[in-house]
């Protein structure tokens, strides 16, 4: 039997993260790693799964307050585990340590490595009523894949720049942050909720940006 797939498995010998393809993430490990609750599309080898929350108790009331934070499971044993997220593309980021860091949108992290630390932090000049600005820094050394809701482009920020608050994956946490909002009012400027409030960047480093504003959101039902 033959077909480029057979090819496909073969190929992807790599520890740690790597991309089995465009849109699945596979995590060759023998320890523990943290993945986005739901994540896994298949495992092979003796692994275990277990309910993180939010990531300690101070996390946990940040992620009550804010709506931010991420649905995390502890992955432990030794094996394969596939992750993925409605086929949106991932991607993976490597911190190298000596201060490096980087601030994703919860919604967007797929998986990290634990020697990473990590913290919920609100978007400077965003108040509680605003809404859906509360993201999270990461620092330390170790790998982050992030998943996208279609092909993300990576601007390089060395003048202002301003982003729709939901298309924002993730960006430098050197950069100075802060909130615009459009002086018209009903301006339908972006491509998010329809609210005319943009993240502004300035400073020199780079922000991601997806091609959408993320899943669609259920509607309730009156």
């Amino acid at each position: 039997m033959r077909s480029h797939l057979f090819e496909q498995a073969r190929e992807n010998t790599q520890p740690g993260m790597s991309l089995q393809n465009p849109r699945m993430l596979r995590v060759n490990f023998a320890g523990e790693f943290f993945a986005r609750q739901g994540a896994m599309v298949a495992y092979q080898g003796e692994v275990d799964f277990a309910y993180q929350g939010a990531g300690g108790v101070g996390k946990f009331f940040k992620k009550a307050l804010t709506g931010e934070g991420m649905p995390l499971m502890k992955v432990t044993g030794r094996g394969d585990v596939f992750l993925a997220r409605d086929a949106w593309d991932v991607h993976v980021i490597d911190l190298e340590g000596g201060g490096d860091s980087v601030t994703v949108n919860g919604e967007n992290v797929l998986a990290f490595e634990p020697g990473l630390q990590w913290d919920i932090r609100r978007v400077e000049g965003a108040g509680i009523a605003a809404g859906g600005l509360f993201n999270t820094v990461f620092s330390g050394q170790g790998r982050i894949a992030i998943a996208c809701h279609g092909q993300p482009a990576l601007l390089t920020v060395d003048q202002p720049t301003f982003v729709d608050t939901q298309s924002a994956v993730a960006w430098s946490s050197s950069l100075s942050t802060g909130v615009r909002r459009t002086v018209k009012a009903g301006a339908l400027i972006g491509r998010g909720s329809g609210e005319a409030v943009q993240l502004a960047f300035e400073g020199q480093g780079f922000v991601l940006v997806q091609a959408s504003e993320g899943a669609p959101q259920p509607v309730q039902a009156g």
